[in-house]
């Protein structure tokens, strides 16, 4: 059974006329940002850094498990405002493995009363299919080699990737759009030539300061989109004296989000979220776990200044 719940995962999120994997998941795209828009790239002028490992679906067979590290940082390229980045990512999901490395260059300027990032990123992309098929016995049943679009032993293919992203940023709020694989890279398995479709963003985020100056609250969404289904996130935190946040998030028709973090004396901020799955698979799985660390710091002070005040934390 639970060899063929890796198949059902993957014919239905993987193999289908286009390779229509999704992009990782994260509840904790505040502070993830970089990972799917690199306008963001040095915009908070810091140089940060972010880890995070994501376990969806927990006692599901072949269920996606991401980590992935990514890093920022302001620079003055030829006199120029610029921020550059860096992100390293695995995602795994039933036969399907993908190594994601990819470096970001934003243009930053300055606008109204905030700061606007204009990013590129550029990488290649490694899948690695490795498929165990198990085909029950009769004629009802269809073996792998039947269909040429489903390969029978292991196959891996490296392309080039590119996405494209804007970030603005204020004291209260900021806003975002963006688009990864916007050249629909292909996947050259030996039978078949399936690609990645581009996947668009939007997120944006404001910050109330409450009546208790120690706490703020901090609204955000997050809509995602592959051109086909649009999927939003709605979250909701509050902030107690800048160090420590907790709230809720919608993830519609998918997941209610538990969230908590605190920021250490050092700086670093430690992140947990649980996803209560409220889809159907929720009956097979017990909920997922995504944990994360994030640095910020500047190489003048040597850590985080006290006075930062970004919704993303960053």
């Amino acid at each position: 059974m639970k060899k063929l719940n890796i198949a059902f995962l993957f014919l239905v999120l993987v193999l289908q006329p286009v390779l229509s994997q999704q992009d990782p998941l994260s509840s904790q795209y505040m502070f993830n940002t970089l990972t799917f828009n690199p306008g963001v790239a040095g915009t908070s002028g810091m140089i940060c850094a972010t880890a995070l490992n994501r376990q969806q679906w927990v006692g599901f067979k072949g269920a996606p498990a991401t980590t992935l590290f990514n890093i920022s940082a302001p620079l003055s390229l030829f006199g120029i405002k610029s921020g550059v980045g860096l992100l390293v990512e695995s995602d795994n999901i039933g036969f399907d493995k993908d190594i994601n490395l990819s470096a970001s260059y934003s243009y930053l300027m300055d606008l109204g009363m905030g700061k606007l990032g204009i990013g590129l990123s550029l990488g290649m992309l490694n899948t690695t299919l490795d498929p165990t098929w198990v085909i029950p016995s009769g004629d009802a049943f269809t073996p792998a080699s039947g269909d040429p679009l489903i390969p029978e032993n292991k196959q891996s293919y490296v392309a080039f990737d590119a996405g494209l992203g804007l970030y603005y940023k204020a004291d209260k709020y900021y806003a975002a759009l963006s688009a990864t694989h916007i050249n629909q890279p292909q996947i050259k398995y030996s039978k078949g030539t399936p690609y990645i479709p581009r996947q668009y963003y939007m997120t944006g985020g404001y910050t109330f300061q409450l009546p208790n100056p120690s706490l703020e609250l901090l609204p955000s969404l997050f809509a995602y989109s592959d051109g086909k289904v649009v999927q939003f996130t709605v979250t909701s935190l509050v902030r107690y004296n800048k160090k420590v946040w907790g709230g809720v998030s919608y993830r519609a028709g998918d997941a209610l989000i538990g969230i908590i973090g605190l920021e250490l004396f050092n700086g670093i901020r430690l992140g947990y979220s649980y996803d209560f799955t409220i889809s159907d698979i929720g009956k097979a799985s017990g909920g997922s776990h995504e944990f994360m660390i994030n640095y910020c710091f500047d190489l003048s002070l040597g850590k985080s200044p006290m006075k930062y005040k970004s919704i993303r934390f960053l």
